[in-house]
């Protein structure tokens, strides 16, 4: 038998459990998230912008490990629900700024109780959620 193959196996590849696993998690969030109607990529922008308030699209982008391409109708889409502003910065034109609205910094209040939501769908105790956690951001780099 030739084992030149063994690579190409999915039970082979560190890349298949954590796809798979992102995208379980991600199908978690879905009945929390529908009720204040986001997206799970919205629910993690707006998640940076409670921290920050404002931000440019740019430093929104590398915070998120996500592209302009993506991120542009995310943001638009953010825009028109009201819960963001999009401008360009009078000192560039390039840069664009993004800033939370009042009716964004609101949503918050509804949001507050999703993360404790999913701490009884991922079952992890406290000590292996912190390793996952930490295992994770070693492979981000």
């Amino acid at each position: 038998m030739d084992h030149s193959y063994d690579s190409l196996k999915l039970e082979n590849q560190l890349c298949f459990p954590l796809y798979a696993c992102s995208r379980e998690i991600i199908k978690k969030y879905k009945p929390f998230l529908d009720k204040v109607d986001l997206t799970y990529t919205q629910y993690i922008t707006m998640m940076v912008m409670w921290e920050h308030q404002q931000m440019n699209v740019k430093e929104l982008g590398k915070l998120l490990y996500l592209d302009s391409g993506t991120l542009t109708p995310l943001l638009k889409k953010l825009e028109q629900k009201g819960y963001i502003t999009r401008t360009r910065d009078a000192s560039d034109e390039r840069v664009v700024n993004v800033a939370i609205t009042p009716e964004g910094d609101a949503l918050k209040e509804e949001a507050v109780k999703i993360p404790q939501q999913m701490q009884g769908c991922v079952h992890l105790t406290a000590e292996e959620a912190g390793q996952l956690y930490n295992l994770l951001y070693k492979v981000l780099g």
